[in-house]
């Protein structure tokens, strides 16, 4: 949607791109091409029997750079995908204009939280309870995903989502495979963490990212504290911005999508972004 430099937006679970439905006009008014992207395995993507990695889950959303056929693109990501866009930042930084994540530290700052901080331990109990074989996902899909759409309603703050927006998420939840194919990124995540994969990924985002980030999270969020992900700029040598949204949830961008854009296009628009 629009024409200008690319704004490409990752979703987070238990989303697909239609969380970004506020955004996309507002970005494409101010000037820029605004792309919402189907992570593998969810809406409208292909599900695949393997690759939920973030390394090879970031070369998806690079490969849809080129696809696009754009030298680079600043990308927008929320909880899973935000977890993502740091990765593709760090690994293909040559594709990455600049970098904003909202409900998301830096990956290691989530590994070194989900092993040392308690709160956040609990905060993210879903989370552990995915590495369970198939038994999240017939809990997922049971009664048509209502717990899909009681997991947005729960992790929201005041500002609820209406009665469509959850009903949108049940169904895309629904769809055969999405359930499975949502939850093998955290499942990896959680595994590799004494795997010589996990371990080499961990080592590889020791490289700082280099590209102006902007940092978007909701003072309310339940699912990832506040002060998990604070403090994520040590991993930028580049100008960063830390932005804390008073009153919301782990959905900033759905439950008060007027501030969240217009917070992202003035950054976007900002030559020199400060830190």
């Amino acid at each position: 949607m629009g024409d200008g430099p690319l704004v490409l937006l990752l979703h987070g679970f238990p989303q697909f791109w239609w969380t970004w439905r506020h955004q996309l006009p507002a970005l494409a008014g101010a000037g820029f091409r605004a792309v919402a992207m189907d992570l593998r395995g969810v809406g409208g993507s292909d599900r695949t029997p393997r690759g939920y990695d973030p390394a090879n889950l970031a070369l998806d959303i690079t490969g849809v750079i080129r696809s696009l056929g754009e030298p680079d693109a600043a990308l927008v990501g929320h909880d899973l995908g935000g977890y993502l866009a740091w990765t593709a930042a760090v690994m293909r930084p040559k594709l990455v204009r600049r970098l904003a994540v909202s409900s998301m530290p830096h990956p290691r700052r989530w590994r070194s939280a989900m092993l040392a901080d308690p709160r956040q331990t609990s905060a993210s109990s879903h989370i552990w309870g995915f590495q369970r074989p198939w038994i999240p996902e017939r809990r997922l899909v049971a009664d048509d995903a209502a717990l899909a759409g009681r997991l947005v309603r729960e992790w929201s703050g005041p500002r609820q989502p209406d009665d469509e927006a959850v009903e949108t998420y049940r169904r895309a939840m629904s769809i055969p495979s999405t359930a499975h194919c949502s939850i093998e990124p955290y499942r990896w995540m959680v595994r590799s963490m004494a795997r010589p994969d996990g371990i080499q990924f961990n080592r590889r985002m020791k490289r700082p990212v280099r590209v102006p980030t902007l940092h978007l999270h909701g003072s309310l969020d339940p699912v990832m504290r506040t002060r998990s992900a604070a403090g994520s700029g040590e991993y930028v040598e580049a100008p960063y911005r830390w932005r804390l949204f008073d009153g919301l949830g782990h959905f900033p961008h759905e439950e008060d999508p007027v501030a969240f854009s217009t917070e992202l296009i003035n950054w976007l628009k900002d030559p020199e972004p400060d830190r």
